[in-house]
């Protein structure tokens, strides 16, 4: 089992039955995404337990070889690189996602009651662990990302049956960091291996919306409806 990597956890009501774990970008750490919370939260909603892990420290090669929390190296500003990506700090991180799963799973939330969420490299992760699970959950959120190896790669490595996980994707047109293009590349390979992929296009750079936010509150709203 890998390590059980430390979180930051909110709850919104008492006994939480479903679980959202989210994943937070490149530099940044648990702490990132926990106000989106009460932005995001329906009053018709079950309750939830929110898991905000913080990804390793680690020396990220584009940076200078600065260490920062990071799920992966990134080597190569080249998102046409299929290489560009740290397979094995990938599959790392991959493994210690699956360590969190299972303890929600321990705390009485099973797979299909929980939802994965990530922005930039933390979508990456949820992108590549999606692909990778025998047992699916109850969806897949990726934000401003794209997906960390070629399709090629994603097909080997894509679990029978991991498609049947819904999947929301969606970027900013205007993103100075993760292109639109690569992210619109990466919700069409996503959609050729076979996920219902929900994408959608703000006018914004490297961020969250009100808008964004609303749709995926209407995406996850549906998947309560249909848990």
């Amino acid at each position: 089992m890998a390590e059980l990597l430390e979180t930051v956890e909110h709850e919104t009501g008492p006994n939480p039955g479903w679980a959202v774990l989210w994943l937070h970008g490149l530099g940044a750490d648990g702490n990132d995404f926990a106000p989106i919370v009460p932005e995001l939260v329906r009053k018709d909603w079950p309750a939830l337990r929110f898991v905000f892990p913080h990804a390793p420290v680690r020396a990220v090669t584009i940076n200078g070889g600065a260490r920062m929390r990071a799920w992966y190296d990134i080597t190569s500003f080249d998102f046409g690189d299929a290489n560009r990506a740290d397979h094995a700090g990938v599959a790392e991180s991959v493994a210690q996602v699956e360590a969190l799963i299972a303890r929600e799973g321990e705390r009485g939330i099973p797979p299909e009651r929980l939802l994965l969420a990530g922005f930039s490299q933390g979508g990456a992760i949820t992108l590549a662990a999606g692909i990778a699970r025998k047992t699916p959950l109850a969806g897949l959120m990726a934000l401003s990302t794209y997906l960390p190896m070629g399709i090629e790669q994603a097909r080997a490595a894509l679990q029978p049956g991991a498609n049947a996980q819904p999947m929301f994707m969606a970027h900013g047109v205007f993103d100075p960091v993760v292109p639109a293009a690569a992210g619109e590349a990466s919700a069409k390979a996503m959609r050729e291996l076979g996920f219902d992929v929900q994408w959608r296009r703000y006018p914004m750079q490297h961020a969250v919306c009100p808008e964004e936010i609303h749709n995926l509150g209407d995406w996850m709203a549906a998947r309560f409806a249909a848990g």
